[in-house]
């Protein structure tokens, strides 16, 4: 019973209205006294209560002396309520994005393992055109299942995976540094895009501090996060088709492109 009185006040309700909602339902028709005795109301609010529940067409008097009461069948107030929200929430959806014209998505920290990875899952859910991802083979068999679903409505999936990720759908790019990476960063990070929309950076696991993902639907931000996949796609596609030429140009997993870059200190990416 208790359940049912607090789900009645999420759809609007107070508590003396639940109340003697609920006792009319197993006891109909009631006076107003029987009620209160029924619901465990003040007989004073009891009366109150059935007035304005009466006023909202949720209980109907008889006109008789004593008055008595009867509740409307509660799959009318259902779809009632069902009604309603939906026109409410149609009307918000018309008219809140114009409230403002300079909205801008702010970032979310998300922090904790599982956490993460259900954000991470709920945005997979959600994919309908195209998701890019990097991620590492430790990591992939907790949204494998997801992923195939994602593939198998027609998303198309690009993957980066370190450490020999093994999957047999989508199209994955091998990344060889992913122990190198791993060691030298303390852990192992997650970058995803969904249809250039929303979009998550982070990491997944961590040695010294737990797990932690920036979440966003900043369109700029996102922007930036699937930039950084292609960008590792194109430098991992051109690797396989001229690895050889690249590798007298550059040397092995071209560290002298690297250095030039990123300075000669810089041992990240390094053996």
């Amino acid at each position: 019973m208790e359940d049912l009185l607090e789900r009645l006040k999420e759809l609007g309700f107070n508590s003396y209205e639940a109340k003697v909602y609920l006792s009319l339902l197993k006891h109909q028709p009631a006076t107003g006294y029987e009620v209160s005795k029924e619901s465990g109301v003040p007989q004073a609010r009891a009366y109150d209560t059935l007035k304005v529940l009466e006023n909202r067409q949720i209980v109907v008097s008889s006109g008789t002396k004593p008055v008595t009461y009867i509740p409307i069948n509660p799959q009318e107030l259902l779809n009632r309520c069902e009604r309603s929200f939906k026109s409410s929430l149609q009307y918000l959806k018309d008219n809140l994005p114009t409230v403002s014209d300079d909205f801008v998505e702010p970032v979310h920290n998300i922090r904790g393992e599982q956490v993460i990875l259900d954000r991470v899952i709920e945005l997979i859910n959600n994919a309908k055109r195209e998701l890019f991802l990097e991620i590492w083979n430790e990591d992939v068999s907790l949204v494998k299942e997801v992923l195939k679903k994602a593939h198998d409505r027609g998303v198309d999936l690009k993957i980066v995976g370190y450490n020999d990720v093994d999957l047999d759908f989508g199209m994955v790019y091998q990344h060889g540094l992913g122990r190198t990476l791993e060691t030298a960063l303390g852990g192992r990070w997650i970058i995803l895009s969904i249809d250039g929309e929303e979009g998550i950076v982070g990491t997944l696991s961590n040695k010294e501090k737990p797990p932690q993902v920036v979440w966003t639907r900043n369109r700029d931000i996102v922007l930036i996060i699937k930039e950084v996949i292609v960008h590792d796609i194109f430098l991992l596609d051109v690797e396989s088709e001229l690895g050889d030429a690249l590798n007298k140009v550059y040397g092995k997993d071209l560290i002298k492109l690297r250095e030039k870059i990123l300075g000669k200190d810089f041992k990240i990416y390094a053996h």
